[in-house]
């Protein structure tokens, strides 16, 4: 059962005097008295929420919000659950996958955060994936096929963004992928207690079934030559990702039994990792450091152990562990080493105090030095120490270091791109450059997206492949790629709404009027800013706003025994009425969401509500300036910060 949670308000609230305050702050009225002097008028401005500009993949979060909230009402019959999952693919075609793991920058963005706590924008988008699945919706196109085909490196969270924006456009794509199976880090990155297997497939498969090629088992620069692919192909997206860690810099991390988080969590996720030491060092710090360490504690170690089944063997592919059924499993001891302090992790907070839960040690503000290694060559321990930065330089503290005892030594401080057999991509730094249209410069038909630019969230590759599905359909049909928008999301579209209730634009005669208020070949009163404006807390009204405890989904926390074999589900999703309540705290900031303050509170009468056949989301009110004297009360109380007092400027 999700809560409403009362703790994390911390008292926040807004207030327009402070406690005590009796002095009348005359600025305010003077400035409504004179208004009958203003030349300004209200318009409609339309800006993109802070929740969508912090979204790596640019999804129209606001708008699916107010579809939940049951502010935009479906169109063509379908159910507000499926419209607001097509509202939600349009963008990110994984909206399970990222509504249990993605960290969520959207919430940290959310002006809602002014008044008390965010929006649970993760929990909605969790229950309406979970939703798209259990009723089995599916993609279709019925664009035109244009003939083109595009070659796609990698079929991780990029490569099949990529792919599945292109299919809708109509060109045709072949995924070319090394692993078995799709998904990418989704797949070997990520354990399947945070990403059920099932979900991923299901995504997955909606996205092939739309007709992608795939060519699994097929590594571009091994098996088929990048030469092919350029000769085969009108384009060549890149998203290969950065699946290879980075091993420890420091004496003795060539050990055998000191291995990379990417080369662990692959093992696992493949099956072949079944046990590990009874002592395993993590280093770290950030999500993948808590997934390798959580992963561990719950594989534990086994009494009973052969050569062949040390766990570096199964990690570098030569063996894989049976189901050891036959000896007795215990909990292993796993010790997370990270330079920040607990409290500064990169890791989501959430994720460090599961960990912390689970019997898994944390132990900040360390480096490590040096891999101890025994007569046989395999580490025994490793030796970190205290440090400080001292001009950009890690000084170790004399006397401050110690040694930890392990049988496995885990390094999770960074990814990197395996360039074998494509050289000449590798920037210098282990990665690809790209321009703001995420093409190769100097390599026209080239585009590249993931983590092969920057490792970073899931989302964040999901957001590249949307991006270069558009430059490069842009590519195919010939023209020049241009700049792209300031605020580079999936913006909400009144135009959109206006074909959807039959209410198309008339097109424009190009005659000189006075005036848009009677002609229909423009929205009068109203201006599009979404690709150039996020609007912050202090152009809305937050004094419309309650305190209204946010619902949280259960979260089923285990102890360190409770932990050990236990690879279940660990996210619970909201109910319905839960998700709806959840959804109507959304602020829609830059957006209106009717709720009728502009035309209670005009003193002349002269916002009034367009007419019912003619109105639809982001059309609700309109102005009549014959009696607009210009006080701004309508601005003043827009809780969206929708209505601007711009009109004469």
């Amino acid at each position: 059962m999700a809560a409403p949670n009362q703790p994390k308000t911390d008292g926040k609230v807004y207030r327009r005097f402070k406690e005590n305050d009796s002095t009348t702050n005359r600025s305010m009225p003077d400035w409504i008295f004179e208004g009958d002097e203003s030349y300004k008028c209200p318009e409609y401005v339309l800006a993109t929420p802070p929740c969508q500009g912090s979204c790596p993949s640019g999804e129209d979060i606001r708008g699916w919000l107010n579809i939940v909230r049951g502010v935009e009402k479906p169109t063509g019959g379908v159910t507000w659950q499926e419209y607001a999952f097509r509202r939600i693919t349009s963008a990110n075609p994984f909206p399970s996958v990222m509504g249990r793991v993605c960290p969520a920058p959207c919430e940290k963005g959310c002006n809602r955060n002014q008044v008390e706590d965010y929006v649970g924008i993760n929990a909605v988008e969790h229950f309406v994936g979970d939703w798209a699945m259990l009723n089995n919706m599916t993609f279709s196109t019925d664009a035109e096929k244009t003939g083109k085909k595009i070659a796609i490196i990698g079929g991780g969270p990029a490569g099949l963004s990529v792919a599945y924006q292109l299919t809708l456009k109509g060109h045709s794509c072949t995924v070319f992928d090394e692993h078995a199976e799709l998904g990418g880090m989704m797949r070997y990155g990520i354990p399947g207690f945070r990403t059920p297997r099932s979900v991923l497939d299901t995504e997955i498969k909606r996205i092939i079934d739309l007709g992608v090629e795939v060519r699994l088992n097929m590594r571009v620069g091994t098996d088929i030559s990048l030469e092919q692919l350029e000769s085969d192909y009108d384009a060549v997206f890149m998203g290969m990702g950065a699946q290879s860690g980075r091993p420890l810099p420091i004496p003795g991390a060539e050990a055998p039994n000191c291995v990379t988080a990417m080369a662990f969590l692959k093992a696992f996720n493949d099956g072949r990792l079944q046990h590990v030491g009874s002592k395993v060092v993590v280093i770290g710090g950030g999500d993948t450091s808590i997934d390798v360490a959580t992963v561990a504690r719950r594989l534990g170690n086994i009494t009973k152990i052969n050569e062949s089944d040390r766990p570096e063997h199964v990690i570098a592919g030569f063996v894989a562990h049976d189901v050891a059924a036959a000896s007795a499993r215990q909990g292993a001891e796993v010790v997370l080493i990270t330079r920040a302090s607990i409290e500064k992790m990169n890791a989501a907070k959430m994720e460090v105090e599961h960990a912390l839960a689970e019997g898994i040690e944390i132990l900040g503000n360390l480096t490590p030095i040096e891999v101890i290694k025994g007569p046989d060559g395999r580490a025994t321990a490793l030796r970190v120490a205290e440090f400080e930065i001292v001009k950009n330089e890690t000084v170790i503290k004399p006397g401050t270091e110690f040694d930890i005892p392990a049988d496995l030594i885990v390094s999770a401080i960074g990814q990197a791109v395996d360039f074998t057999g494509l050289d000449g991509f590798d920037n210098g730094k282990g990665l690809m450059n790209a321009d703001k249209n995420y093409q190769v410069p100097n390599k026209p038909g080239f585009f590249v997206g993931g983590d092969v630019l920057r490792p970073h969230l899931l989302t964040t590759a999901i957001g590249h492949g949307s991006i270069a599905a558009e430059s490069i359909d842009i590519y195919l049909k010939g023209k020049d790629l241009e700049k792209r928008p300031k605020v580079d999301v999936h913006f909400f579209d009144v135009n959109r709404k206006l074909v959807e209730k039959g209410l198309k634009l008339d097109e424009y005669s190009h005659e000189q009027i006075t005036g848009t208020d009677s002609a229909n070949f423009a929205m009068h009163n109203f201006e599009d800013r979404s690709s150039k404006h996020v609007i912050p807390s202090n152009e809305l009204f937050l004094g419309h706003f309650m305190q209204t405890p946010r619902y949280i989904r259960e979260v089923i926390n285990l102890n360190a025994e409770q932990a050990l074999g236990n690879f279940e589900e660990r996210l619970l999703n909201l109910s319905e009425k839960e998700v709806v309540a959840e959804a109507k705290r959304c602020m829609s900031c830059g957006l209106c969401f009717e709720c009728d303050n502009c035309v209670i509170y005009c003193p002349q009468i002269a916002v009034f509500k367009v007419k019912r056949d003619k109105t639809t989301t982001g059309r609700y009110v309109d102005t009549d300036y014959s009696k607009c004297i210009g006080c701004h009360i309508c601005a003043d109380v827009c809780p969206s910060g929708y209505i601007k007092m711009g009109m004469g400027d």
